[in-house]
């Protein structure tokens, strides 16, 4: 079995040869394929990754111009890996190596996706804190039974890759795409290590994007085959308000006389009404595009097909 290992690093240049030795030396039965994406490092993490390539024939490397970000180094080192099980890993030796006979000790139970939970995490409480708040949005809405999905150490099979969009922030959800499409996902506890080396990326500014993206992952999996219903819904319903307050504005205009209330009542039962016909065009457009690529298969939902036997109505 081929294990690819999907590692994105930004200023990390202290942590790069451990990292890669303690997998090597963690996954001796397997043939091993580690690839290292330079996110756009201003220290000499590119030349930590050439040397530990010249000792190492494992190593792949992939330097980026500039940071794109962790979304985009992930997409670019699942295009190029080729195991049979890839395993995505932080850079900053946070996660053990250790962990991952376990991982795939798992996965061989027939789950797709792995996730390493960190039951007993050693970051300060700026970082702990805000994470078990958007792990428990993520539980609530998703219905899934993980503690930590948003970490960096995960194992999946092949052909769950294809089917996770990468973008933004996307990669903190990707176990909950996986889900969402049909795949088994669990989780299991790891060693978590104190950062030693370099600098938290970590940003507040990451949550908010964060949470953007879990309502366009939580909008695409339970609308994106019916969008004209959420927003026909919606848009009646502002229609229906606006019908209010225009019905409002007349009655006070002829028991009560032209007044200035009664003028601004109107003004905005009629935003109503067109913010609710342009939210219902919106979602007829929506229904359009959708229909557009409705007859295109969408391979990501089917476990297998089995082919005709063209001998069962056979005479012997």
């Amino acid at each position: 079995m081929k294990l690819s290992f999907v590692i994105p690093a930004y200023n990390e240049e202290m942590t790069i040869k451990p990292l890669v030795e303690g997998i090597i030396k963690h996954t001796s039965p397997h043939d091993v394929q580690i690839i290292l994406i330079d996110d756009g490092s201003t220290d000499s993490t590119f030349q930590s990754m050439l040397k530990v390539q010249s000792e190492h024939p494992q190593v792949k490397i992939i330097k980026f111009r500039r940071n794109f970000g962790k979304s985009r180094a992930l997409s670019a080192g699942f295009h190029e890996a080729d195991g049979d099980i890839i395993i995505m890993m932080d850079a900053d030796l946070q996660d053990d190596p250790k962990e991952i006979p376990r991982m795939i000790e798992k996965m061989q139970e027939g789950y797709d996706v792995v996730c390493g939970w960190k039951k007993r995490r050693l970051d300060p409480w700026h970082k702990t804190f805000p994470s078990k708040i958007y792990n428990a949005i993520i539980r609530y809405l998703f219905h899934v039974n993980l503690h930590d999905v948003n970490t960096g150490f995960k194992a999946f099979r092949k052909e769950v890759i294809p089917n996770i969009p990468l973008y933004g922030e996307m990669h903190r959800l990707i176990a909950i795409s996986a889900s969402e499409l049909g795949f088994k996902v669990t989780e299991i506890p790891v060693e978590h290590h104190p950062r030693k080396y370099g600098k938290s990326k970590f940003g507040f500014s990451r949550f908010f994007f964060g949470a953007v993206d879990v309502y366009t992952v939580w909008f695409l999996s339970r609308h994106s085959q019916s969008p004209s219903y959420f927003f026909t819904k919606r848009g009646l319903m502002a229609i229906g308000l606006g019908i209010l307050c225009l019905l409002g504005s007349l009655l006070g205009f002829y028991f009560d006389g032209e007044q200035l209330r009664y003028v601004f009542l109107g003004t905005v039962g009629s935003v109503f009404v067109g913010i609710g016909f342009l939210t219902i065009g919106t979602g007829l457009i929506a229904e359009i595009l959708r229909r557009e690529f409705a007859f295109k298969q969408d391979h990501s939902i089917i476990e297998c097909i089995v082919p005709t036997n063209n001998n069962l109505n056979s005479k012997d």
